[in-house]
């Protein structure tokens, strides 16, 4: 087996923007305590991402030609805390960027991120959207809708999350598993509101109406309501602008255009909503590199490019949203701070379990 040194030493040999990366991701797989991380540039910034490559790397090269601060990124799905953890001091991570409030939190809650104080991130993000100490901030949102078959559902037969659990939808909701982390974040917010037994009592509806055991992604639900096996499901928003586009699978495009987009809950607390979103790992060897991405994250030029690239809602004020997501219509999103959503994950996680919602029907 090579040592760490030489590891390392030949992840450096390589070309300079690809090699600090492999240099990054060969840290991030062997660091241990009492391994000492590599001294780290003025200039360059160690990102840990869960957000894939083809959006992200466009979006990180410009900001690179706008500060000359290299990003050195490794992608992953999985693992990310237990990693962080483990390399302890030696991380050289400098911050993270991920989906999901849930993964913010359970960030926050391992203790792994620290304050940030920026007149520009308080500028452009909504206080809904950030952490209240700083710990996270969020960049981009999305919208858990219902996605509606066009003709066998009316125009107004769904307009509240209530109306999932009403016996009229028997046997006409499709939903991915009750565990996702999406899932989990609807049913929080509820649990935030109403309180856990009321959430209990809608999930039981919820589960009465299922037309089959909890399965697949968003875009599964979007196939089922157009193969005729469901009528209307719960799914983010960008997968509209992403299946409408698809031309490798252009069966996804078929699936979007049996599907119209309900918008819940408008003359209540609003609609639900979701975030992508970054922090500045504790003890980052580049902090001030790190804020200045974030900062980066949240203007102008990146906000365009999310809502471009991955049909997000920008969370500054101002920055246009993609025409596909335009044309879904104007919401009144919900202002409940997300950080407020975060602390009922787990009483929404033991809802599922006891509801039995992944057994279906």
């Amino acid at each position: 087996m090579r040592s760490i040194a030489a590891r390392l030493a030949s992840c450096s040999a390589a070309s300079p923007i690809h090699g600090r990366r492999r240099l990054f991701a060969a840290l991030f797989a062997v660091a241990l305590p009492g391994l000492a991380a590599a001294p780290a540039s003025a200039a360059e910034v160690n990102l840990y991402s869960y957000r894939q490559p083809f959006l992200i790397e466009p979006i990180l090269a410009k900001f690179t030609e706008e500060t000359g601060i290299e990003v050195n990124v490794v992608f992953a799905k999985k693992g990310m805390i237990d990693k962080i953890r483990a390399a302890g001091e030696n991380n050289p991570a400098d911050a993270v960027l991920t989906v999901d409030i849930g993964r913010l939190d359970g960030l926050v809650r391992a203790g792994l991120l620290e304050p940030v104080a920026s007149p520009a991130l308080e500028a452009n993000i909504p206080s809904t959207l950030r952490h209240p100490d700083g710990l996270w901030f969020g960049l981009t949102t999305r919208a858990r809708v219902v996605f509606a078959h066009r003709t066998r559902v009316g125009e107004d037969e769904i307009e509240n999350t209530s109306d999932l659990a009403d016996p009229k939808f028997k046997g006409r909701v499709c939903s991915r598993s009750g565990k996702h982390g999406y899932n989990i974040a609807y049913l929080a917010a509820i649990v935030a509101r109403k309180g856990e037994a009321e959430a209990e009592k809608w999930l039981q509806g919820v589960k009465a109406n299922l037309a089959r055991k909890p399965q697949g992604n968003d875009r599964a639900q979007a196939k089922a309501i157009y193969e005729g096996v469901c009528d209307v499901a719960l799914g983010n928003t960008y997968y509209m602008g992403k299946m409408a586009t698809n031309e490798k699978k252009p069966e996804q495009q078929d699936w979007a255009r049996a599907v119209r987009v309900r918008f819940l809950d408008q003359d209540g607390p609003g609609q639900h909503v979701n975030i992508s979103g970054a922090g500045v790992i504790k003890g980052a060897k580049n902090r001030a590199e790190a804020v200045r991405l974030i900062e980066f994250l949240s203007g102008d030029v990146a906000q365009g490019m999310y809502a471009s690239r991955n049909f997000e809602y920008p969370v500054k004020a101002g920055v246009a949203t993609d025409p596909l997501i335009e044309a879904l219509g104007e919401f009144q999103a919900d202002t409940m701070p997300l950080g407020e959503i975060a602390r009922h994950r787990k009483a929404a996680s033991r809802i599922v379990d006891r509801v039995g919602f992944e057994e279906g029907p």
